[in-house]
């Protein structure tokens, strides 16, 4: 049961990734909008995306990273708080 809590929880993180790459393309895709425009600001307008695209990455990392933790991490804390509710009742493995 909770193997299945975990695998839904790690799908749910991971649904902004989709998110991400949604903003990564309007991100660029403004910018080749803009250069289109005025080509005279490309270079400004490029580390303007670099940043928007730094930023819109970040974002994604950090869901990767939570879905990871919600598949591994809380495997070794359960196991761990379990062991030693067994201690605690007298249980041994």
């Amino acid at each position: 049961m909770l193997e299945g809590a975990k695998s839904i929880g790690a799908g749910a993180a991971t649904i902004a990734l989709a998110g991400a790459a949604v903003g990564i393309g309007n991100v660029f895709s403004s910018l080749i909008h803009s250069v289109a425009r005025n080509p005279s600001l490309a270079k400004q307008l490029f580390g303007y995306a670099i940043l928007g695209f730094a930023l819109t990455e970040a974002i994604a990392l950090f869901a990767l990273m939570m879905a990871f933790l919600i598949l591994f991490v809380f495997q070794v804390v359960l196991r761990k708080s379990r062991a030693e509710g067994a201690l605690l009742c007298g249980q041994s493995n």
